[in-house]
């Protein structure tokens, strides 16, 4: 049987200025998959009439909108089909605009500083080649280093932040394990993903990185299995990967429910094995 995911979100803003929203949280498109999914959004319960769709890098989207003053409520809803995330790398040579791709993944950006982590780096995990083994290695000290706390770090912490307070959420355990991959010359991205399984749900960071001639998916909160994320947005970091950004005016996230569900049994997970995400 075809494995099939039901995902979704709610979010609510008070919108107290005209605001430019651009939002993420549609599923990428993915190939040999099927997404059959809607987007309601309305203010005051009225239907917002003008929102603009954007392709965004490796299939996401993005939508982009100006709310009027009042509730602006966001309703996603998606069911998609198709094979779980594969343990064996994709065969053939990397694809068009991957070499841009991997040195862009290599460059220090705003939550990700891997230039501040350099000498940090090559002496916890330096002298290994930049390799698969090494990228477990970092996966297993990011996990080792970093407690899961809910609510524990803020919307501006970067990766030297969580390294120092040693706590964080999934988007500060991938902002230090992004940037400590780059400092040690393994290219590596964020993903932001849905993830069936996690516990608490919330929209889930993850990371993207270059080892053995291909994309692979690591997560080291290790909440939630990979085979079963779909990805929502991909980039430097959460900068190019949030769920909302309020651009222009003045509005305030009220309300937050996230949704995540595979049929069936979820995956295992075995960390030490390769996962591409589609």
């Amino acid at each position: 049987m075809t494995p099939s995911w039901q995902v979704g979100c709610d979010l609510s803003f008070s919108v107290e200025e005209t605001a430019t929203v651009t939002l993420q949280v549609a599923v990428a498109a993915a190939a040999g998959r099927t997404v059959d999914d809607r987007l309601s959004i309305t203010v005051d319960d009225r239907p917002l009439d003008f929102v603009r769709v954007l392709a965004g890098p490796h299939g996401g989207w993005l939508h982009h909108l100006e709310a009027p003053p009042g509730q602006l409520d966001i309703a996603y809803r998606a069911t998609v089909s198709g094979p779980v995330a594969p343990t064996a790398p994709p065969g053939g040579s990397d694809p068009a605009g991957d070499d841009y791709d991997r040195i862009v993944a290599l460059r220090p950006s705003r939550y990700c500083p891997s230039d501040a982590l350099l000498g940090f780096a090559a002496g916890e995990l330096g002298g290994r080649d930049p390799d698969a083994d090494l990228l477990r290695a970092l996966v297993a000290w990011t996990c080792s280093r970093v407690v899961y706390v809910p609510g524990s770090s803020g919307p501006l912490d970067s990766a030297v932040d969580t390294l120092l307070s040693g706590q964080g959420v999934c988007r500060d355990f991938a902002h230090l394990a992004v940037a400590l991959a780059r400092a040690l010359g393994i290219p590596a991205r964020l993903v932001a993903a849905y993830a069936p399984g996690l516990s608490p749900m919330d929209f889930h960071a993850v990371v993207e990185a270059h080892v053995e001639g291909a994309w692979h998916v690591v997560d080291p909160t290790h909440l939630a299995p990979r085979a079963s994320l779909l990805r929502i947005a991909t980039g430097r970091d959460a900068a190019d990967t949030a769920f909302a950004d309020v651009v222009q005016g003045v509005a305030t996230l009220d309300r937050m429910v996230v949704r995540a569900v595979l049929d069936g049994v979820l995956p295992l997970d075995e960390w030490g094995e390769l996962v591409a995400l589609p």
